[in-house]
């Protein structure tokens, strides 16, 4: 893979700036689809399991997750499980089968000593650091083989519950004229009202 690569322009765009985690992310998703011998998800056939937290220093890396594998939150087949690990595991919902991958240690040390990583160790947004310092660490993630990047762990069964389908019910919220998907609307004072509303003293 590249700069030139489309998932990576896409990931680019999607991701807003340049940095190590979301190209680590994007290569992390791709091994797991080739480890499972399947294509990236058109709507809910994988699930990916993200061990990134929300204050994680690679929240970058769940939008490339996310590119590589379609599994987003919106169509909510990714799940973050707050471990504050480098790592994700793939689950094919047909098969059962899934694989994790886990990010070498070598891979996150040479990104935390970098000079862009000290920048960021300073509050300084990545989009505001000059990008030749951060290019470097790009194209190493994209061009360095998987396995020296990766730990592709063997093949597991692994069982989900099947989650609940998506509610096509609507309703308008009596107080705000708002819609609501109508299993989250609440009764007060003998009305339909949506949660916000419902709260409201």
């Amino acid at each position: 893979m590249d700069r030139n690569d489309e998932l990576f322009k896409a990931g680019l765009l999607l991701h807003g700036h340049k940095c190590p985690a979301m190209p680590m992310g994007l290569r992390a998703g791709a091994a797991a689809l080739e480890a499972l011998g399947v294509s990236r998800a058109a709507d809910g056939q994988l699930v990916a399991l993200i061990e990134i937290d929300s204050d994680h220093c690679a929240t970058c890396y769940a939008d490339g997750i996310q590119m590589a594998t379609g599994c987003t939150y919106g169509k909510g087949n990714i799940q973050k499980l707050g471990y504050g690990k480098f790592a994700v595991t793939v689950v094919d919902r047909k098969t059962g089968r899934s694989v994790r991958v886990v990010t070498r240690n070598e891979t996150i040390k040479r990104s935390q000593e970098s000079e862009f990583i000290q920048f960021r160790k300073k509050g300084v947004p990545a989009s505001m650091i000059d990008s030749q310092l951060v290019e470097p660490l790009v194209d190493f993630i994209l061009s360095t083989p998987t396995e020296e990047l990766y730990i592709v762990e063997p093949i597991q069964e692994k069982k989900l519950s099947p989650g609940r389908p998506h509610d096509f019910n609507t309703q308008v919220c009596s107080e705000c004229g708002e819609f609501m998907v109508e299993r989250y609307a609440r009764m007060k004072n003998g009305k339909l009202v949506c949660m916000p509303c419902a709260e409201k003293v």
